[in-house]
């Protein structure tokens, strides 16, 4: 018989099999996701507090001491922070059945979190740097900065709860 003369009711479809992370390996991967964006979140909301108590300061020694200590809030704990939850992130898409680019909640997070490292080397840095210098006031694009990076990793947070929206792209399509 001739592959070409078969009926499609002959042909039986194949279904891609995705590669999925073993259940004790996705909860492991989860449980770290979680902690260090819960941990960011944290971060995110004690500089924030000591960015609005460095506003308030008179004393140049003052400030100066608390910015660098900002400084250290962001490389000891935000970067890494940071990018360990982006790629986290990524595993979890990548090895379980939510995907990477399949829910729009999950799209949301992944570049909400972006905007979290974006926001740190564009706005946070520069305005530290430019106090670090001697330079004029610049708690208040700190302020905004933090304030920004706790709503946004708090919408995050959220996202991963109620999970909303449908998938982008249906998990079979009609033969």
């Amino acid at each position: 018989m001739d592959i070409r003369s078969a009926s499609s009711a002959d042909q039986v479809p194949t279904r891609r099999v995705r590669w999925q992370l073993p259940p004790r390996a996705r909860r492991a991967l989860l449980t770290a996701h979680i902690v260090m964006l819960v941990a960011l979140l944290g971060d995110s909301g004690g500089y924030l507090a000591l960015a609005i108590r460095t506003s308030r300061l008179d004393d140049p020694a003052l400030v100066r001491n608390s910015v660098e200590t900002l400084n250290m809030f962001s490389l000891v704990f935000g970067i890494p922070l940071s990018f360990g939850g982006l790629i986290s992130g990524i595993a979890l898409g990548v090895g379980t059945k939510w995907g990477v680019f399949r829910y729009p909640w999950v799209i949301a997070k992944l570049t909400l979190i972006v905007t979290v490292t974006l926001v740190g080397t564009f706005g946070i840095r520069p305005a530290s740097n430019q106090m670090l210098a001697g330079g004029a006031d610049a708690t208040g694009p700190l302020i905004a900065a933090a304030a920004y990076d706790v709503a946004v990793l708090t919408v995050a947070v959220a996202l991963g709860v109620f999970k909303p929206g449908r998938a982008l792209r249906s998990k079979s399509r009609p033969g």
